[in-house]
């Protein structure tokens, strides 16, 4: 069984009896008439204002708009009647296309007008979205979590219809729970999915996320960092006891360093000598390899190192 089959039999099941027309996956089953493709004015088509596609890359959409203009639109967009404008049509498969002919300054595109209710556009753009290899990990996530929400399907039907492993389901839908500041960094490139995954273990995936940026740190270092953030202090080993009381600048000058470093810190400082001892507490091999990597990394990134 080649994938693309057991893709649009896949796919037939989800989309149950929402018929695309001819330029749509051939084993996707029709139920309604075929439209005969035409061409509309460019000015006469508009975005669908629940397309779950929220990102369009520039340099993407200004390849697309080369490409247009010595090849012309070869995939007809899927359009269907405006619901609230006469004469318009609202896209529901195409709006990439759209997008770059504008940029390509391309005044008519072909169509395929089909009949289709809300829910079904909603369905065939989300599905249309996943199949599409440059989603980030956000948008496939929402696109999955839409599926479910709005139409029932379990991860076990998506993961048989869209060809993927119910685990990458799984983990996917997992992104949807961390805090939306992280999932913007997520969706700017700033972090990888399986450093947001780390984020998720965290006790605080924002603060961690943010440390992630800032330090340059490997998915490895960072699943380290998410699991020393629920660590008290107590789980260390045991400092020597100190007489010295520690005041509240101490403490927070312990924390911010514990932020950064991603590590526990403990300062003992004598105020009356003006000296002390600052401790990075460690519980193995495997983090201490993370902590000296971690350490000759903002060294070497210290301008102040120059000549050094």
């Amino acid at each position: 069984m080649s994938d693309k089959k057991a893709l649009g039999r896949g796919l037939s099941a989800l989309l149950s009896d929402v018929d695309l027309g001819a330029d749509y996956d051939s084993s996707v089953p029709v139920t309604r008439p075929r439209a005969a493709e035409s061409s509309l004015p460019i000015e006469r088509l508009h975005a669908n204002p629940n397309q779950p596609r929220r990102n369009f890359e520039e340099s993407a959409l200004t390849e697309l708009a080369q490409s247009i203009r010595e090849n012309g639109v070869i995939q007809p967009l899927i359009v269907r009647p405006h619901p609230e404008k006469t004469g318009e049509y609202q896209i529901v498969a195409g709006e990439r296309r759209w997008r770059a002919a504008q940029v390509a300054q391309v005044h008519e595109l072909p169509v395929v007008i089909r009949e289709l209710a809300d829910t079904e556009v909603l369905q065939v753009a989300i599905i249309e979205n996943i199949q599409r290899t440059d989603l980030n990990p956000v948008e496939e996530a929402r696109g999955y979590r839409a599926l479910m929400d709005n139409f029932g399907h379990t991860q076990e039907k998506l993961a048989e219809a869209l060809g993927k492993s119910r685990s990458h389901i799984a983990n996917a839908l997992r992104l949807m729970d961390l805090p939306l500041r992280v999932q913007e960094f997520l969706e700017q490139g700033r972090l990888t999915a399986g450093h947001a995954r780390a984020c998720l273990a965290a006790a605080d995936a924002l603060v961690l996320a943010q440390n992630i940026m800032s330090q340059d740190l490997s998915v490895r270092e960072a699943e380290i960092a998410a699991k020393l953030s629920h660590q008290p202090f107590d789980n260390y080993a045991k400092p020597k006891k100190s007489r010295l009381s520690k005041d509240p600048d101490t403490i927070a000058l312990e924390s911010d360093l514990h932020v950064h470093l991603g590590f526990k810190v403990l300062i003992e400082h004598d105020a009356k000598k003006k000296s002390g001892e600052l401790r990075i507490l460690y519980r193995n091999l495997s983090e201490l390899d993370s902590l000296i990597a971690r350490l000759n990394r903002m060294l070497s990134d210290d301008p102040r190192q120059d000549g050094v």
